[in-house]
C-alpha cells in the first residue's frame, strides 16, 4: 500500500538555562552535549558589541537610579547561566509588576543564536532589578539531531531531586519555605515517547500551611535537563492571623450541608454516533472561612441562575415538526413578518444550505438571507442577516446593523431596561412558543438596575439571554438570546440554538442529592490554605477589577484590606486522568469526551505482579488499550485484531485517542466495525494511515493474531514496508525461514529486536500472539521508533 510521505521536521528542544549552574549538583550524564557537560564548561559571552532592545520591543524606560542596571542584569544572567558564546543579546526590556503592597521591577533579557541569519536557539532570562535574583528563564534549541531516549532516563521521582538541587543553587533564599505539591502536574499514564516533561511545583509555606497562590515551578525533561524555572512570589502579602476554629472534619460537614448539586445535560463531543445527552450532576467547589466557620464567597456571582421562572408556565404552542420544505420566498416572508426591518432594506441574497450533523445524526437545511439598508440618497447604511430552518420554519438567527450614529446634541428617547426586557420576552413567546416553558431569562443585579445612557460612541443595546432547562436540568448547549436597541426599541439581534438533540419526555429517575454530594467529595480534595483577597471599602472585588482601579489611581496598592491572604478550607479538584462528569441516573463517573465509564482512581491489573511483562502490560492498561475483566488483564490470553489495532494506533499517536471528526455511521469502511464499535475510530484511523487494507470489506475485530500479522503491522507503522519487499537485502536469521511468507518484515522486526526468535531460532509465523507478547512488542516498537527518529517513506 502507498504511504504518504512524512516530512522531516526539526525537533524543538527546550533547554534549561541553569544547566551550567547545576552541573556541580547533577551527574554529567544527565546533560545533552548541545547544552552543557560537567567536563566541558561553557564560555561566557564577551562584553563587546551587545545590541540593545530594538524599537517597539516593549517594556518601559528604566529609572536612572535602578539598583541593577541593564548591563549589570546582562552580566548576572551570563554569570548565573553561563550562556554559550554564540548566543548574543538581542533585546532587553524593563518591566514593573504590581504586587499586593507595592511593585517589583525586572529586566527581561533575550539571547539568540543565529547561523547564516537563521535563528537556531533562544534563551530568555528575567532578573530582579533590585536584588539581581533570577526570577525565571526559558529557552529552546532548534536541533534536528536531538534524539530523546525512550524510555526516559529519569522518572518523576528522579526529576524532583534534580529540581530541588536546582532551586537550592539559584534560590537559596527560599530554603525552608517550600513544600512539594504532589498533585500538580501528575501524569497518570507512562510516556509513549522520549519527549517527556515533568512539571513540578513547590508551594510557599506560611505557618506550616501551604499558600497555593505563591510557588516556584520547575520543569525537567526525560533526559534530566532543567527546562524551565519560574518564581511566582509576593513578599508584600499579609496573612490572616489566628488558628482555625473548626477542624477539617467539621469543615467537610459544613460543605456537605451547603452543597447544592445541580442537574445538567452533558453532550460528550467525541462519543460514538449518534451522540446522546446524559443527565448529569454538577457541583461547584465551596470555601469555608477557617476562623469563623462560615461560608466564604469573596466573588459571588451577580448572575443568579434562574430555575424557577420560565418565560411561560406552560408551552404556548407545539414545537414545529420538521416536515416543511420552504422556498426562499417563504423564508423571506417569515423574517419580514417576525421582525421590523429597517427602512430602506433591500434583499440582496437568498441561498440554501443543507448539511449533515455528525453529532446528532440529523440533516439540517437552512435558508441564509441578507439585505442591504439604503438611506434616502441610495447609499449603503447597514445590513441585515437571517437564517431560517427550511424544515421547521423557525428563525435560527437575525441580526441588523446600521451605520447611522446618534450625534451629539440629538434629542433621543430612550427605552428603559424593563421596556426592553418586555420586548425580549414578547419575542421569545412569539418566535419559540413550543419552548417558552423551558426557557429561563438569566439576568444580573447590575442588569436590573441599568438604563442605557445614549452618548455618541456608547453601546446602545440591551442583551437578554435565555437558558433552556428540561425538567429543571440545564441543557447546557441550548438557549436563545435577544438584543433590543435602546433607541428604537426594536430587536437588533436574535439567536435560537434549540432542538439539537433528543431529550427524554419525562424526567429520568436520578440518584439523590446526598449520593451526588458523596460522589463529589471523592472528586474533590479538601485543603486548608490561604487565598488572596482584594477589597474596596471592605467589600471583596475580583483581581481584574482591582488591577484596573489601581491603574486608574482609584486604589493605592496595599491600602485597606487589599493584598491580604485569608485562611480557608476549600474544595479543589483532585488529579484525574481526564475530564469526567457524574451520570445522574446511574451514579457512574463518565468521560466527558466520550461518555464511556470512567474512574476517579487509576485502574491497575491485579494479575500481573511479578510478571515478565508487568511494565508493558501496565502501560497498555493505563492507556485503555487492553481492557480489564474483574480487575484482570489476562496476560496469557490471545490478543484480538481489534485490540492489536487499538494498541498500535495509540502507540503511533503518543497515546492520544484519534478524533471522531471523520467518523459517522455512514463512513464505516468495514461492515463488521460500525460506528457503535469500541474499535471503530482505531480501525478507521489505521486504514487512513495505510496500516491495514480494506480487502473484502470485513475486518474481523474478534479474530486472533499470529506473529507474522503482528510483524507486518509493526513494519508498516515504522514505514519500512516498501523496503521489506526487497527480501534479497536481508539476512533472515530464522531456522524456519521457509515457512515465513514476508521474510523482509520478519527480518526487520528481528533486527530491531522488536520480535525475537525462540530458543530454537524459529520465528514461528503462525503462532498466536498473547496479550503480554503484543504489549512487549509495542513497547519495543516505541523504543525503536525513538532510536530511528527519522520518518522514512511509507508504502
Amino acid at each position: 500500500m502507498k504511504k504518504s510521505k512524512m516530512k522531516r521536521t526539526k525537533k524543538q528542544l527546550i533547554v534549561g538555562l541553569a544547566t551550567a549552574v547545576a552541573l556541580t549538583a547533577l551527574p554529567a550524564g544527565a546533560w545533552a552535549d548541545t547544552v552543557a557537560r560537567a567536563d566541558q564548561p561553557i564560555p561566557l559571552i564577551t562584553e563587546e558589541n551587545q545590541p540593545v532592545a530594538p524599537p517597539g520591543s516593549g517594556g518601559e524606560e528604566a529609572p536612572s537610579d535602578v539598583a541593577v542596571s541593564r548591563d549589570k542584569a546582562v552580566e548576572l544572567a551570563r554569570k548565573l547561566l553561563q550562556i554559550p558564546t554564540e548566543y548574543t543579546l538581542q533585546s532587553a526590556s524593563y518591566n514593573t509588576d504590581r504586587l499586593a503592597g507595592g511593585t517589583r521591577s525586572a529586566w527581561n533579557l533575550d539571547f539568540v543564536k543565529k547561523v547564516n541569519n537563521k535563528q537556531l536557539g533562544s534563551i530568555q532570562a528575567r532578573i530582579h532589578a533590585t536584588s539581581g535574583e533570577l526570577l525565571g528563564y526559558g529557552s529552546y534549541i532548534n536541533d534536528p539531531n536531538y534524539k530523546p531516549a525512550y524510555p526516559p532516563k529519569v522518572d518523576r521521582e528522579q526529576s524532583m531531586k534534580i529540581a530541588e538541587d536546582f532551586i537550592a543553587k539559584v534560590g537559596a533564599k527560599y530554603a525552608g519555605k517550600l513544600r512539594y505539591n504532589a498533585d500538580y502536574g501528575v501524569q497518570f499514564r507512562p510516556p509513549l515517547n522520549g519527549e517527556v516533561r515533568y512539571p513540578l511545583r513547590y508551594n510557599r509555606v506560611v505557618d506550616d500551611i501551604a499558600f497555593m497562590d505563591n510557588y516556584i515551578d520547575v520543569e525537567v525533561d526525560g533526559e534530566g535537563h532543567v527546562m524551565g524555572y519560574q518564581v511566582t512570589w509576593d513578599d508584600t502579602i499579609s496573612f490572616e492571623q489566628g488558628k482555625p476554629s473548626i477542624t477539617m472534619e467539621q469543615a467537610e460537614a459544613k460543605i456537605r450541608a451547603l452543597a447544592e448539586p445541580q442537574l445538567a445535560y452533558v453532550v460528550p463531543y467525541d462519543a460514538k454516533a449518534p451522540i446522546k445527552p446524559y443527565l448529569s450532576y454538577e457541583m461547584a467547589p465551596l470555601m469555608i472561612d477557617a476562623l469563623s466557620g462560615d461560608r466564604y464567597q469573596p466573588f459571588a456571582s451577580t448572575v443568579k441562575p434562574n430555575r424557577t421562572e420560565p418565560v411561560a408556565p406552560s408551552a404556548l404552542g407545539a414545537k414545529p415538526a420538521a416536515n416543511k420544505k420552504l422556498t426562499g420566498e417563504q423564508a423571506v416572508k417569515i423574517v419580514e413578518g417576525a421582525f421590523k426591518l429597517p427602512e430602506g432594506s433591500e434583499l440582496t441574497d437568498s441561498s440554501y444550505h443543507e448539511y449533515s450533523d455528525e453529532q446528532n445524526g440529523r440533516t439540517s437545511a437552512q435558508w441564509q438571507l441578507s439585505w442591504s439598508i439604503k438611506d434616502k440618497d441610495d447609499k449603503d447604511n447597514g445590513s441585515v442577516w437571517a437564517s431560517v430552518d427550511s424544515r421547521t420554519g423557525e428563525i435560527r438567527s437575525y441580526s441588523q446593523y446600521s451605520y447611522a450614529e446618534v450625534k451629539g446634541g440629538d434629542q433621543v428617547k430612550i427605552i428603559t431596561y424593563e421596556q426592553a426586557k418586555a420586548k425580549a420576552l414578547e419575542t421569545i413567546k412569539k418566535q419559540l412558543p413550543g419552548y417558552a416553558h423551558e426557557l429561563y431569562l438569566q439576568e444580573s443585579e447590575q442588569d436590573q438596575q441599568l438604563d442605557r445612557a445614549v452618548i455618541p460612541g456608547d453601546i446602545r443595546d440591551y442583551t437578554f439571554r435565555f437558558q433552556r432547562l428540561i425538567h429543571g436540568a440545564n441543557a447546557v448547549y441550548e438557549g436563545a438570546s435577544v438584543t433590543v436597541n435602546a433607541i428604537t426599541g426594536e430587536v437588533r439581534n436574535y439567536n435560537a440554538d434549540l432542538g439539537n438533540f433528543t431529550y427524554p419526555a419525562q424526567k429520568p429517575q436520578t440518584i439523590s442529592n446526598e449520593q451526588a454530594i458523596d460522589a463529589f467529595m471523592k472528586y474533590y480534595n479538601l485543603e486548608l490554605t490561604y487565598v488572596q483577597t482584594y477589597a474596596m471599602q471592605g467589600e471583596p472585588i475580583p483581581l481584574e477589577k482591582y488591577n484596573l482601579m489601581v491603574a486608574a489611581g482609584e486604589i493605592v496598592p496595599g491600602s485597606g484590606d487589599s493584598g491580604k491572604a485569608k485562611l480557608v478550607y476549600r474544595l479543589v479538584q483532585r488529579p484525574l486522568d481526564g475530564d469526567v462528569f457524574l451520570d445522574a441516573e446511574s451514579g457512574q463517573w463518565r468521560d466527558r469526551q466520550t461518555g464511556d465509564p470512567a474512574s476517579l482512581v487509576k485502574e491497575t491489573a491485579t494479575d500481573i505482579a511479578g510478571h515478565w511483562a508487568e511494565r508493558e502490560l501496565s502501560m497498555m492498561v493505563a492507556y485503555k488499550a487492553l481492557d480489564l475483566e474483574d480487575g484482570k488483564v489476562r496476560p496469557q490470553a490471545v490478543v484480538t485484531r481489534g485490540e492489536m489495532i487499538k494498541m498500535l494506533v495509540l502507540a503511533m499517536n503518543s497515546g492520544n485517542r484519534p478524533s471522531l471528526a471523520f467518523a459517522n455511521s455512514e463512513s464505516a469502511s468495514f461492515r463488521d466495525v460500525g460506528a457503535s464499535s469500541d474499535y471503530f475510530i482505531y480501525v478507521e484511523n489505521a486504514l487512513q494511515a495505510n496500516l491495514i487494507d480494506r480487502g473484502d470489506g470485513s475486518f474481523d475485530p474478534a479474530g486472533e493474531v499470529d506473529r507474522e500479522e503482528m510483524a507486518e503491522l509493526i513494519v508498516r507503522a515504522l514505514g519500512y514496508n516498501t523496503l521489506a519487499k526487497y527480501e534479497q537485502l536481508f539476512n533472515v536469521p530464522f531456522s524456519d525461514v521457509g515457512s515465513i511468507e514476508n521474510k523482509g518484515q520478519a527480518a526487520i522486526v528481528a533486527g530491531l529486536k522488536i520480535m525475537n526468535p525462540d530458543e530454537k531460532g524459529q520465528f514461528n509465523p503462525d503462532r498466536l500472539v498473547t496479550r503480554a507478547e503484543s504489549a512487549t512488542a509495542f513497547f519495543r516498537f516505541l523504543q525503536a521508533k525513538a532510536e530511528l527518529q527519522e520518518a522514512p517513506l511509507r508504502n
